[in-house]
């Protein structure tokens, strides 16, 4: 949740850094695009390394680094110095507690019921962040851009303590069993291998996989039309029809709240239906959003009508993407490769978040970008129901 928060912050830094620095849109864009991306590329690696050193250990690291760098960038002046604080380090920090933690937790601590609590735990990363946001914002407008800076810093270095006593590493800490395992059961025991070669090494045993690349295709989309072009640009997008910053963000956070019933529902389901067909409606019902938005006449009701129809989806995709992650590769790799394919996830992002500020500055509007991020969610659609076809997916219990 706070490093899900901590990556869309930056849209609600952009508007006040532009009034209170001159900095253009386009520079803040391409930090912004940089964290992403490496909340991606970090991501397997942090995996392979909560496989070694653990999960409480890389936590704690993570936030550590989230904290200092957030509050590093305090003094800064110049593009650069947000590039370094906002790009570089806490996406580092970000990346480090990644959707990751979430596949790891939940092949560690379930084996029934997998789909519906990797939907909670996703519909906490993207619910969280939305419903912080109208307090940044509202901090930004009243105080100045320094102070949503420093609850995301307070925010996070809080947090150090209460993991490092409150976390357990596996069930077995606790005199417990995966939940829905038999009492008999055998945890997973993993190799003291180097991580860095764990991680290639999965990568490369996947992409020799069909499935792996139409996952990481799909997930780049989802990407694409989400953290990087709504969770980066919307209050920019609103602001450009003359709503304000908190309004924008309390819209944001109204599909926060529709993502967690969404992202719930698409946890529960996923136990029980087919993982590319809700893919198939996800991405498509996303796309066609997409295309229109910058049609629509931005009013209170319209936004209002966008909101819950986005935010029922926003995140949706993730259960079903990791169910069918653990059917191609199985539970002892699944985390690791799901890491690969949420790489895939922030490159789009990544893409779009930069992509987007360039081609507002150029054309003065989001019109293109919006259709452009919307007939590429369609195509997802279509991508996502070849996952698996002509093949027999390695089975297990969910």
């Amino acid at each position: 949740m706070v490093s899900a928060g901590v990556r869309a912050t930056p849209g609600v830094l952009m508007m006040p850094l532009q009034d209170a620095l001159g900095w253009s849109r386009s520079s803040i864009s391409v930090s912004a695009a940089v964290g992403i991306f490496l909340y991606g590329l970090v991501g397997p690696f942090s995996a392979a390394l909560m496989q070694k050193f653990g999960i409480r250990r890389m936590l704690i690291g993570a936030l550590l680094l989230i904290g200092l760098s957030t509050l590093m960038s305090l003094g800064m002046t110049q593009p650069w110095q947000f590039f370094l604080t906002w790009g570089v380090l806490t996406g580092f920090g970000t990346g480090a507690v990644a959707m990751v933690l979430g596949a790891t937790v939940v092949n560690r601590w379930f084996v029934a019921r997998r789909g519906t609590i990797m939907g909670l735990l996703a519909a906490s990363t993207a619910t969280g962040s939305l419903l912080f946001l109208p307090g940044l914002a509202a901090l930004a407008h009243h105080f100045g851009w320094r102070a949503p800076v420093m609850a995301v810093a307070a925010t996070t270095l809080i947090l150090v303590p209460l993991v490092a006593l409150f976390l357990p590493e596996h069930p077995e800490d606790r005199g417990l069993v995966p939940h829905g395992a038999e009492p008999d059961h055998e945890p997973l025991r993993y190799t003291d291998q180097n991580p860095l070669r764990t991680a290639i090494t999965a990568l490369l045993a996947a992409a020799r996989k069909r499935d792996f690349w139409f996952l990481f295709a799909t997930f780049f989309v989802c990407g694409f039309t989400t953290n990087g072009l709504i969770g980066t640009h919307f209050i920019a997008i609103c602001a450009d029809h003359g709503i304000g910053e908190v309004p924008a963000a309390g819209y944001l956070a109204m599909m926060g709240m529709f993502d967690l019933v969404g992202t719930t529902l698409s946890g529960w389901l996923t136990d029980r239906l087919d993982a590319r067909w809700l893919l198939f409606s996800y991405y498509g019902l996303r796309g066609l959003s997409l295309i229109a938005l910058p049609f629509i006449d931005f009013s209170p009701e319209s936004l209002m009508i966008f909101g819950i129809f986005y935010g029922l989806d926003w995140i949706a995709t993730v259960p079903p993407t990791l169910r069918l992650s653990n059917m191609a590769f199985g539970e002892r790799s699944a985390p690791i490769v799901f890491g690969w394919i949420m790489f895939g996830h922030q490159i789009g992002a990544a893409c779009a978040a930069s992509l987007a500020g360039m081609l507002r500055q150029a054309q003065g509007s989001y019109q293109d970008m919006l259709v452009l991020a919307g007939v590429a969610g369609v195509i997802a659609a279509f991508l996502a129901v070849s996952i698996g076809k002509g093949r027999v997916l390695q089975k297990t219990v969910v």
